[in-house]
Order: C-alpha cells, then structure tokens, then sequence
C-alpha cells in the first residue's frame, strides 16, 4: 500500500481539530477521519479556561469564539443556606494571560470555526463517514482500518497517527492501552433551561457552583441557555432520570418556590476517572478525551485535550521538518501524562468532594482563599490551568 505524507486524526472534535490547525499552520499535511456524517452538533463541554484561549487565538480561533460567546471573568462558590461563599475575578491574573476570563460556549463552535478556516487549504483534508478501527505500525509509518457508511472497509497508510477519538476511543483499543482509573457511583444530569436565573438571583456571574451535601448543582451560562448540573443516586434508573417529570423534580430544588421550568434538553451520562498507560505508543499518540477523562467541575476535559494537541503537535511539527529529533516526541507522554495526574484529575477530584460535601471544611477553607491575595492568586493560577502548562515546561 502506498503511504501517504500526511499525520492521520482520529476524530472531528474539538481536540483533533485543533491538532489539525496547529500542523497545517505548520505547513505539515493532515487528514482528519470523522466517524460522523458531519461534524457533531452536541453541546458537551462549554468552558474555555484563559490559557485555552491564549493558545487559540494562535490559530485564529478565540476572536470569534469570544464573540459566539459569553466572557466569564468571574465565579462563585454558593451554598442554598449561605449564599454567596466567595467570588474569584481572572482579572487578577490579567500580567498571566490575554485573556483574563473564561468563555462560556458549546464546543461545537470552535470545531466549525477552525473548520472555517481550515476548509480549502491544501494541507487539510477532512473524510466523514469514516472510523478508525484498526492500527497497524512498523517503523515508517502507520496503516490504519477504516469503517465506511454501509459496512464498508477501507485502508490508508500514513506516517502518523494521532487519536483524538473520545472516551471510546478505537485507537487506544487497537493500541492495546489501559485506560487506569475508575467510574463514579453516581450520573451526572445536565438540563438545559432559558429561564432568567440573573432576574431571580441578581448578583450571580456566569458561571456558579452550589456546594450541598444532599444535592449540589452547577449554574453554568451560555449564549440564551443555562445548563444545571446534578449528580444522580446509583438507585435511579436511567429511564427514569431522562424523563421530564424527573428533570423537573431536580429543577425544583434550585430556587424556592420556582417550578415548571421550561426544559430545552437534558443529557445523562456516566462519569469516568481514567488515564491512559501512556500517551504515546511507536508512531500513534492519544490525546483529549482518549487520553484522559474526569469528571466536568472546573472544565478541564476538553481545555486539557487542547492543551495536550498543541503539546504534541508542536513537537511532530518539529520532527517532520527534521528540526528536533524524533526522542523529543517522548517528551509529549512525558509531559502531559504527568500534569493530567498531578494536576486535572487531582484537582477535578478534589472539586467534586469540595462541592459535594461544604461542611467537610471547604467552606472555611474557599474563604479563606478568598481573602487571602496570594493564596487567591495561586488559586486562580490552578483553575485557568496555567499552573498546570508552567508545570510541563518544568518537566524539560
């Protein structure tokens, strides 16, 4: 089979492509392989965090996601008895970042906006309808097995690969990668409303978590929509929890008094603590989501995949232009795995046991961190994620 001079993509989202738009700018030729008919419209994640952006608006793509968005320089921690526990303002860290504030938006707007751009370049290809379902690699290329619409099957040989194909991910299945790590007892339930929480709670930000033993929720904006988040028992089925009636009954609960909300959609789903053995394998990589999932508090999913695309693509940029040797792609395993050890699933464990039990001493300690300018500083240097990027760089 002839081999093409291309890095093959698993995955059309918001991970491959922007590993797709950093090697095109690059001048390095790609082929992303979309399992879809097109690409997905599913909200899913709706945060980028500051550091996020920074590295998009290297691609051209955070001026107009900003704009599809909403900016979301502050957030809150509440409890329903408390009320307000403390705010945190990215403006503090504006000497850190260029953009001093998260943008709240459905993933699905960045993957078309660097679509958008990518669309006509020569360098780009994109085919839908096709899966990557097997991986064959010796020492100067990878072959891949893809499944077509209707059952077809087809081959392509290129020089690498990069798997940005979801929790799922057949590229990891095909490279033989543990995925380490655990599932949470509980579901998370996502409702998406257009009632006007600002009308009801006038000094609430865009995005909000409310810490309760019994029943803790997010409040997370977008553009003309609110999605609530609640986690739901073991004991209920999950028939039952995507029913209307049941949306409804949880909905109940976040403001006194309030019921019958219009309900525009509702999303159910397992939620995974898991890392891959390792995140590179020959000439294969994972990234994003077949890499690394954690649970959503504090959005560090997708931000984390992004961040792991622009790590490696910089680096088999530099490799495929005979500019680094190919040991520095190692540095791509070294780097990410540890900081999403040390740091994102750390820190998103650590936010669901904060939020879920405020008694424990979290209340008192996120005060604390409040007052304190350093300490809010170092804080807010964790949630954008740029204490985790800084510390990649200190791993050589």
């Amino acid at each position: 089979m002839e081999s093409q001079e291309r890095v093959f993509i698993a995955g059309g989202g918001p991970v491959g492509m922007v590993a797709a738009a950093q090697l095109v700018r690059a001048g390095v030729p790609v082929t992303v392989f979309e399992a879809g008919a097109a690409l997905s419209e599913e909200s899913r994640a709706s945060t980028f965090h500051p550091s996020t952006l920074d590295m998009l608006d290297a691609l051209g793509a955070a001026a107009p996601l900003i704009a599809q968005g909403l900016k979301a320089p502050q957030f809150q921690y509440r409890t329903k008895p408390d009320g307000l526990l403390a705010q945190f303002d990215f403006g503090e860290i504006a000497d850190a970042t260029k953009h001093p504030f998260r943008v709240q938006s459905e993933q699905f707007k960045l993957t078309r906006i660097l679509y958008d751009r990518l669309h006509g370049e020569p360098d780009f290809e994109i085919v839908f309808d096709a899966k990557v379902m097997a991986v064959e690699q010796d020492t100067s290329g990878v072959t891949i097995g893809l499944e077509r619409k209707g059952g077809k099957t087809e081959s392509r040989r290129g020089r690498w690969l990069i798997g940005a194909d979801g929790a799922r991910s057949e590229v990891r299945r095909a490279l033989r990668v543990e995925f380490e790590g655990f599932t949470w007892p509980e579901r998370f339930l996502v409702v998406s409303t257009p009632y006007d929480f600002h009308a009801a709670i006038p000094d609430l930000v865009h995005v909000n978590y409310v810490a309760d033993p019994e029943r803790w929720h997010f409040l997370l904006e977008i553009p003309g929509m609110w999605r609530i988040m609640f986690p739901i028992p073991a004991e209920v089925s999950d028939e039952t929890a995507r029913s209307e009636d049941y949306a409804q009954a949880m909905m109940a609960g976040v403001l006194a008094g309030v019921t019958g909300y219009e309900i525009v959609h509702t999303t159910l789903y397992h939620v995974h603590q898991r890392v891959a053995g390792t995140y590179r394998k020959g000439r294969a990589f994972l990234t994003g989501d077949a890499a690394h999932v954690n649970n959503p508090l504090g959005g560090m999913g997708m931000n984390g995949g992004i961040h792991d695309a622009v790590n490696l693509t910089g680096r088999l940029a530099g490799v495929w232009r005979g500019e680094m040797p190919e040991g520095e792609l190692d540095r791509y395993d070294s780097q990410r795995r540890l900081v999403t050890l040390e740091y994102v699933q750390t820190q998103s464990i650590q936010n669901k046991r904060n939020i879920e039990n405020p008694d424990g001493g979290f209340k008192d300690l996120i005060r604390a961190i409040a007052a304190d300018p350093q300490r809010r500083r170092d804080y807010l240097m964790r949630t954008s994620m740029i204490a985790s990027l800084r510390r990649a760089a200190e791993l050589g």
